[in-house]
């Protein structure tokens, strides 16, 4: 027989634990299932715009967030989700080693690395190939490398890389960063890191290794910037794919809609985080549309309990 419970939370990161943390308080039954703790968040070098911390890595945010949960003794499945079905009244839930119902579910399903899609990129995955800074910019000590992107991604990873690697190019395609100007600044003051704008790479190329990045505009007139690793940081794709089966609606991004109050077009599901259709996706953002998808359930599901009676 499967375990019951008021709300099941899918995702274990900044969106997910205070959705769980809040729908505790309001006596609902709650269980997250998430296969990592933290998510991508585990990435970031330093938060500095989550208040209450003037600078803190990503991962250890996450473990004070994981601490927070486990105080309320809310249980965190950590495990893939196999499936989502709706069944009867209830969500059955199902993972590799059982099955759990809900009577209702917040989707905090999260994003995952966006890929360039040009020769090289998985040949040279994990041999100089990276897109995450934060596990391997130790391994560039003194070593040139490069950054692809111009978002705020690609210029912390910037800042990162400098203080291991002996040079740091960023590649951006476009005549402009869209970092936010403090990030922008602490790249531009930094004497190791140099901006190659209008600038694309069309091939990875090497041996054994990394070696090189193909430009699509020359660079000190040769068409290969010699570099040893390569950071891909161009954003990430939301994961949704088991939310389009529920039938709930996506928008043109494959983000998951929501309302004011985190709820989709499918009665008693929700969604909130870098998987919902908000322009601005932080922290501090996701942990709020959590927040609205625990009160939302603890409305709906009294709702539906006060009818049947």
């Amino acid at each position: 027989m499967s375990d019951s419970y008021d709300i099941i939370v899918i995702g274990a990161a900044s969106a997910g634990m205070p959705a769980a943390i809040y729908s505790h308080r309001f006596g609902l039954k709650t269980l997250i299932i998430g296969a990592e703790v933290g998510g991508l968040l585990n990435e970031s070098h330093k938060v500095e715009n989550y208040p209450g911390f003037i600078g803190i890595p990503g991962r250890e945010l996450m473990t004070k967030f994981k601490e927070h949960v486990e105080s309320f003794g809310i249980e965190i499945k950590q495990e893939w989700v196999k499936s989502i079905e709706k069944d009867g009244d209830a969500f059955t839930v199902t993972t590799g080693s059982g099955t759990y119902d809900a009577k209702s579910v917040v989707l905090t399903l999260g994003s995952k690395h966006r890929h360039l899609g040009i020769p090289g990129e998985e040949e040279f995955s994990s041999k100089g190939v990276s897109f995450c800074p934060t596990c391997d910019a130790a391994f560039f000590k003194n070593a040139p490398v490069a950054v692809i992107g111009g978002g705020d991604g690609a210029a912390s990873a910037a800042s990162l890389l400098a203080e291991h690697a002996s040079k740091v190019y960023v590649i951006v395609r476009k005549d402009h960063m869209r970092a936010e100007p403090i990030n922008l600044k602490k790249m531009e003051e930094n004497e190791k890191i140099e901006i190659l704008y209008n600038t694309a790479p069309v091939e990875f190329v090497g041996e054994n290794a990394l070696t090189g990045i193909k430009l699509n505009n020359p660079y000190d007139g040769k068409d290969v910037l010699p570099v040893e690793g390569a950071f891909i940081m161009i954003g990430s794709d939301p994961q949704t794919e088991m939310a389009a089966k529920l039938g709930v609606k996506l928008d043109e991004r494959k983000e998951i809609i929501i309302d004011g109050h985190s709820r989709t077009n499918v009665p008693l599901i929700y969604a909130a985080g870098d998987a919902a259709n908000r322009p601005f996706k932080q922290t501090i953002t996701g942990a709020a549309e959590g927040v609205a998808a625990a009160f939302s359930a603890f409305e709906d599901v009294r709702k539906a309990e006060i009818e049947k009676r």
